[in-house]
């Protein structure tokens, strides 16, 4: 029993003893912000994959649950430094986490005796409405944003929360912990039913389950969770406002979580990861980030439909039968054209939007250390050339990789 808790525990302590190693290892503000808004991002795509994943439900409003969190946190943080209460930063995501549920079993109550089409119709009405009531209204919302100073608060062993070093400690122990908990929802009986419900709510019920109670309890779960963090987030920006509670949040959510991959419980981390990324660093060499993000959106979808992870994770059994070492060839055959292809329509499309923006006279242009005039139709022409020629050579190449596949992944005998 007790090597199966340490075999158990093993990862996540590995995983702890990572993220807090990772400060030491990148020392700048501006990367420890990056692996701060990574963190937050992987408890809401988390939070979010326990109604998509688990329980089968699609939300389109998912983001009103951490807005909520967040404005709510800051409310608390201000009204705490006003009362002079010794309530250290840590405790607040627990507030937000806590009205978030509050707000989540009311909209539950009646929102989750539809699914399907009519539930995600719901979820999206809910939205909108929030996100225009609180453009226009004060109070609570203050007119769609409120700030606040976290370092007045209570100090917390000694510790005032000056740096950006700081906060993030505090959200790497919720996203730790927030991961644990809902990783062991899975677990219990309530999330297995929730599996149930998901893919037959028909027979949940003949069996003596309420479909509506089960999803009642992944939905207040997945609003704790994201009010969790939107708290973390405005302890970290120390503000909040209506844009992480409107549609557009909602909807990059659902991409996070769809390119991670719903099917594996850490699907979620992996897109949360990968798209923190590109729109951390990609964004600061490009302007059409959206446009690259939105492609391999695009793209797992069609090809992956089980995300970045059930790629990863189609492979352990070839791996363990040790066949992976046929498909390292074909893999590379098929992705170095490929490669190509990508690059070559990336040029074109950089091209294009340089010669829009680009200041009448100043036709060349700068790309991956090589200076052209974007203007000359052989620039675009030849990235064009490119893009066509590692599409045809991949294509070709994915006809032996498919066959290659399926010799890994046949069963001998």
């Amino acid at each position: 029993m007790s090597s199966t808790l340490v075999k158990a525990s093993l990862p996540w302590l590995i995983a702890a003893a990572v993220l807090l190693a990772l400060p030491h290892l990148f020392a700048s503000n501006s990367a420890i912000t990056i692996m701060t808004q990574m963190a937050i991002t992987i408890v809401f795509a988390l939070s979010y994959n326990m109604l998509l994943g688990q329980a089968g439900m699609l939300s389109f409003g998912h983001a009103v649950y951490m807005g909520m969190g967040g404005f709510f946190a800051v409310h608390s943080i201000n009204w705490l430094i006003g009362a002079g209460a010794a309530v250290p930063l840590p405790v607040v995501p627990v507030l937000g986490g806590l009205f978030s549920l509050g707000v989540a079993m009311i909209v539950g109550s009646f929102s989750i005796r539809r699914s399907g089409v009519a539930f995600a119709m719901i979820s999206l009405g809910i939205v909108e409405l929030v996100a225009s009531y609180a453009i226009v209204t004060y109070g609570f919302f203050n007119g769609g944003g409120v700030g606040t100073d976290r370092t007045l608060l209570a100090p917390f062993l000694g510790i005032e929360f000056l740096r950006q070093s700081e906060v993030y400690h505090v959200v790497i122990f919720w996203m730790i912990l927030s991961a644990l908990l809902m990783y062991l929802y899975t677990l219990t009986p309530v999330g297995r039913m929730a599996n149930a419900v998901r893919d037959n709510p028909e027979r949940a019920e003949f069996v003596g389950y309420s479909a509506y109670w089960v999803r009642f309890h992944a939905f207040c779960g997945a609003g704790f969770f994201a009010g969790v963090a939107g708290a973390l987030l405005a302890l970290t920006y120390e503000i909040t406002t209506v844009e992480s509670m409107n549609l557009q949040a909602s909807g990059t959510i659902l991409m996070i979580t769809f390119l991670g991959g719903v099917g594996v419980f850490w699907g979620p981390i992996v897109g949360a990861v990968v798209f923190t990324m590109l729109q951390t660093i990609l964004s600061l060499h490009t302007e059409l980030w959206q446009l690259y993000t939105g492609a391999l959106f695009l793209a797992a979808v069609m090809f992956f439909p089980s995300g970045l992870a059930g790629v990863m994770a189609m492979h352990v059994p070839v791996i363990r039968s040790g066949k992976a070492a046929g498909l390292i060839v074909p893999y590379v055959r098929t992705m170095l054209p490929a490669g190509v292809c990508i690059l070559g329509a990336v040029v074109m499309c950089e091209i294009l939007v340089h010669g829009r923006t680009a200041a009448v006279g100043e036709p060349e242009m700068t790309l991956f250390g090589v200076t052209f005039d974007s203007s000359n139709p052989l620039s675009w022409s030849a990235a064009l050339a490119v893009a066509v020629v590692g599409f045809v050579a991949a294509r070709r190449q994915a006809k032996a990789l498919v066959s290659a596949w399926h010799q890994a992944t046949v069963h001998d005998g």
